[in-house]
């Protein structure tokens, strides 16, 4: 199977906002290796034209409207051309895919699956510090080429760190699983608010729970985690 691994740069955090840069690197789950140098492994990225470039997103990419002068702006043939292109993409994966899905939509992927990496981090890794991108890099050891991994917050290298990590998860879980999992909300290790905050999702007890899933307006991700944890216990009672 080949898996594009994509990341993207953006004039803000969802449309209208525009993309401005798109960066990929193809895995092949065959080798389960990231080359960037060999044959069949295709990487880099493209730029694209702006119609406006706030200076908070500048702030967070670096990328410039200089850099971006008399380039067209991002249309979607060119999001579609990521899905559609090379030797048969098998799937589309990102790092927190729920930020490239809101331009990748379901009619641009068809039927192309989304792997979040990011979500499947926190399911294999629950114990990782964090799960952001470079710190996964270096609380795995992953070993990179500095000159393609660097600087963060740009499309080819953030790209070229995912394939690493994915390449990762693929020791511990099945592509299926990792489709499985990006369809589900975000399993979270620990709870992350309240007098509770820190602890497994297992110690507080039952009608705390029930509050969290029926009465408060914590986030559906969060609530998904009490109901299951709630779920378990019936299971087992």
């Amino acid at each position: 199977m080949i898996l594009r691994v994509i990341d993207i740069e953006t004039t803000g955090l969802a449309p209208p906002a525009e993309v401005i840069e798109i960066g990929w690197h193809d895995v092949d789950t065959s080798v389960r290796e990231v080359r960037a140098t060999d044959r069949g492994f295709d990487f880099g990225s493209f730029l694209y034209g702006v119609t406006d470039l706030p200076a908070e997103a500048m702030a967070v990419h670096h990328i410039q409207k200089r850099m971006l002068v008399g380039l067209n702006c991002c249309a979607v043939s060119d999001l579609q051309s990521f899905v559609t292109s090379g030797k048969g993409i098998d799937a589309i994966v990102a790092h927190n895919a729920a930020f490239e899905s809101q331009w990748f939509t379901p009619k641009i992927l068809g039927n192309v699956p989304l792997i979040c990496t990011y979500k499947a981090a926190l399911r294999v890794w629950p114990d990782a510090p964090a799960h952001g991108n470079q710190v996964l890099r270096y609380w795995l050891g992953i070993d990179l080429h500095e000159d393609l991994a660097m600087p963060p917050h740009r499309a080819q290298p953030d790209a070229y760190v995912t394939g690493h990590i994915l390449v990762e998860l693929l020791k511990h879980a099945t592509v299926a699983q990792l489709i499985e999992w990006t369809k589900e909300p975000r399993l979270l290790p620990r709870i992350t608010f309240g007098k509770h905050k820190g602890k497994a999702w297992g110690e507080p007890p039952t009608d705390y729970l029930e509050w969290v899933v029926f009465k408060s307006d914590l986030d559906d991700d969060t609530r998904w985690n009490a109901r299951r944890e709630l779920d378990l216990r019936r299971k087992s009672a």
